[in-house]
């Protein structure tokens, strides 16, 4: 059997029988379509063959380049992946690297809360100690005050009584109508009292009295009816006592402390 690659076989011996003319006429009727045939499926195989070698070259091309795109797009996501892969690695290093310093800012920190809770202790523990040996000399300060406080309490009594006795005779004194002779038994009475009475022979008031009675001659306008617009030396002598009261209660109580 031909291949129909190859071409047609032109080797047609005319039949030898011995009919004669009629059966060569025959033959030859026949062979002619046989030969346009052939030659079509020949050329009709060559061309179809082209066809299907050129199909083939374009499938080929095809293929090979989605294989080359393929595999392009292959190593651009390992590409991707493998940046990916190393900016996670950093980031992990990064954070491990934090975290462990935290851990260790963490660890430093329990210490010192510790070293610190320590001291605390040690320091409570030394102030309850402290607070213990003092317990007494607090017990004897408070008892001391509360005596000086006493004291402190008929000074201020015997302070207001000569405020009082001093702003009477100021007020005597800027008045046209009230007697000296008033004003001199005041004065006389308090210069008294200033030298027996302990509390004032303790603040020393006569010497301030009589520098009062000599110059202080200050008095509020004519129709003046408050008392305490007259004078001004008595105030500032009665102020400086008052001071002086408070003074000898703190300097009682030292003295108290130390002497115990």
């Amino acid at each position: 059997m031909n291949n129909l690659n190859d071409p047609p076989n032109w080797n047609i011996r005319p039949n030898s029988r011995a009919d004669g003319g009629d059966g060569s006429r025959w033959n030859y009727a026949l062979l002619v379509p046989m030969l346009g045939l052939a030659a079509f499926r020949w050329i009709w195989s060559r061309e179809s063959q082209k066809e299907i070698e050129k199909e083939r070259e374009a499938y080929r091309q095809r293929m090979a380049a989605f294989q080359r795109d393929l595999e392009a797009k292959y190593h651009a996501v390992i590409s991707e992946n493998r940046r990916a892969v190393a900016h996670l690695s950093l980031e992990l290093e990064k954070e491990q690297n934090r975290t462990a310093s935290y851990r260790e800012a963490l660890i430093s920190q329990g210490r010192k809360l510790v070293e610190e809770k320590k001291l605390l202790e040690q320091e409570r523990a030394q102030v309850m100690q402290e607070k213990r040996q003092l317990q007494p000399l607090r017990s004897a300060y408070l008892s001391f005050l509360e005596k000086e406080e006493d004291w402190q309490r008929r000074a201020r009594l015997v302070l207001k009584e000569f405020e009082e006795a001093l702003a009477e005779r100021q007020n005597i004194y800027c008045s046209l109508l009230l007697p000296r002779g008033r004003r001199l038994e005041i004065e006389k009475s308090l210069l008294v009292r200033a030298s027996t009475d302990p509390i004032a022979a303790d603040l020393h008031m006569a010497a301030g009295l009589t520098d009062i009675f000599k110059h202080d001659t200050y008095c509020g306008d004519v129709w003046n009816t408050n008392r305490r617009q007259n004078g001004r030396l008595m105030w500032l002598y009665l102020r400086y006592w008052e001071l002086i009261v408070e003074l000898k209660k703190h300097k009682g109580v030292e003295r108290a402390i130390l002497e115990k």
